[in-house]
């Protein structure tokens, strides 16, 4: 009988790891975007001494590897797997063995929010081990240390560690005394409501289990109180009857197909695709991205920036931008929005046409919009980049010392940390030397709506910049300033 348990387990798993791996794979690159995980103890202690700390760190180190769509998968399909198993441990399911899946599923559906953290997930893990491991404890020593672990488990998982406290209450209801340790726990919130530096209601719902801090995390809540629930359900004598060979796969195949459909329904795909664009982007896959297009035309705003972008890179946006899907002058550099997603695109823009200052500012904003007020290593790389085009090399430096710490930008950031202050070595970089030499060559006030004069400016101070061409005459066709074109194209030939 265990080994179909287990060949039931490795069947979910490999499930998750498909569905991210094959189907979610952006909002995975998404996760990892928005947070810079350092090897450093500072950042480390910032994290743990609030409540929930430890889950949260975990979920952190895990979603660093997201960088690799399919190591972040495999990373997911493991934590689900394993709280499947805990939970089977828990209780004697007997012909209804399916349902211990319920809590790994429930915890899937989370997960298929973009702004849903890792650390919940870790915090319901930790949860379960720790019930699982007071199963295995009787006696006097077991009610001390349920003493001691109830608040000190909060501080580590959080307040969904709550579950811990509701699954020992049932293998102890004969001792009244127990109900007590719950009247400790509210005393506890309530007093770490005047010493902890957070919002109350993350006190009770969460610190760090949802990007939008004063979001509450339902679905993580429901994840980890339908363990309980369960639980209670299955201690009906009329419900533990023993499994057969037949009722294992049945009650497996009957939850895994009503809540593989809840999932696959609820699975947000439009923002996958608008994800996508944002990783090629973000990646320069150029190629890429004609090849997406040429497949399926965007028909959202950060899709259709993405594609003009690929378009000029490649030489192709003024002779044949007509042929694919426009949104007006907004299509090419839009105006900024005050939000964490959509002005990184509309950055990679400025950047590659040589408004390094513009570029600079869009990402530093985007970066202080991230809700949890985490950063970017996104963002720091490319604040690095800006700084050293515009010769800030001390403030280059700073983000570059802190990439050093990392697992996945340190090599990058050795490598860059060489041409500070090498004037030199950055005329000559393939990247750096010809975006320095397209950038502004005077200063202006710039708002947020680009005109055709700082496009003219970009390309008039260095007729090289082929792409500040492509999209000065994309620029004039989009706004039917046929005067502007024929006067430009006059200029151009003499």
């Amino acid at each position: 009988m265990k080994n179909i348990h287990y060949i039931c387990t490795l069947l979910f798993g490999v499930a998750v790891i498909l569905f991210f791996g094959l189907a979610y794979p952006h909002h995975l690159h998404y996760q990892e975007q928005f947070q810079l995980f350092l090897f450093d103890s500072n950042y480390a202690w910032d994290i743990v001494r609030l409540p929930g700390g430890v889950a949260d760190l975990l979920g952190r180190f895990c979603t660093q590897f997201f960088l690799f769509a399919w190591t972040g998968a495999f990373i997911i399909g493991l934590l689900l797997s394993a709280v499947q198993l805990l939970a089977l441990r828990l209780v004697n399911w007997g012909r209804f063995y399916g349902l211990s899946f319920v809590p790994s599923f429930l915890l899937w559906f989370f997960l298929l929010d973009e702004n849903a953290l890792l650390g919940g997930v870790w915090a319901v893990l930790i949860t379960l081990l720790a019930s699982w491991g007071f199963d295995k404890l009787s006696g006097k020593l077991r009610n001390a240390l349920l003493v001691v672990a109830v608040p000190l488990l909060y501080w580590v998982a959080g307040p969904v560690s709550i579950v811990l406290f509701l699954l020992q209450a049932i293998r102890l209801r004969a001792q009244k005394w127990y109900y007590s340790v719950f009247v400790l726990w509210i005393v506890m919130l309530v007093v770490l409501a005047f010493f902890v530096p957070v919002q109350t209601e993350s006190l009770w719902f969460g610190v760090h289990y949802h990007r939008y801090p004063m979001q509450f995390p339902t679905s993580l809540w429901v994840a980890a109180m339908s363990v309980f629930v369960l639980v209670l359900l299955m201690g009906i004598p009329k419900l533990s009857a023993q499994s057969t060979k037949l009722s294992t796969p049945v009650s497996f195949g009957v939850v895994a197909a009503c809540m593989g459909c809840l999932v696959w329904n609820n699975a947000n795909f439009k923002a996958e695709k608008i994800m996508r664009y944002d990783f090629m982007a973000r990646h320069q896959q150029w190629n890429r991205i004609l090849e997406t297009i040429n497949e399926e035309m965007p028909n959202n705003q950060i899709g259709v920036t993405v594609q003009n972008l690929a378009l000029a890179m490649r030489g192709m946006l003024a002779e044949q931008g007509g042929k694919y899907r426009q949104n007006g002058i907004a299509g090419l550099l839009p105006d900024v929005d005050r939000d964490a997603t959509s002005p990184l695109p509309t950055s990679e823009a400025f950047y590659q046409l040589g408004m390094i200052n513009v570029a600079q500012r869009t990402v530093f904003e985007a970066q202080e919009a991230i809700l949890d007020f985490q950063k970017s290593g996104r963002c720091y790389k490319r604040l690095a980049q800006t700084n050293l085009i515009n010769g800030n090399y001390e403030v280059a430096r700073k983000y570059l010392m802190a990439l050093q710490k990392t697992l996945f930008y340190s090599d990058w950031a050795n490598e860059t940390m060489a041409l500070l202050g090498n004037e030199a070595a950055i005329a000559k970089h393939p990247e750096y030397g010809p975006l320095r030499k397209s950038a502004y060559k005077e200063n202006f006030y710039f708002s947020d709506h680009v005109t055709p004069e700082m496009l003219e400016s970009l390309y008039f101070g260095n007729r090289e910049n082929r792409l500040a061409y492509e999209y000065l005459i994309a620029y004039y066709m989009l706004t039917g300033d046929r005067d502007r074109y024929a006067k430009f194209i006059q200029t151009t030939k003499n």
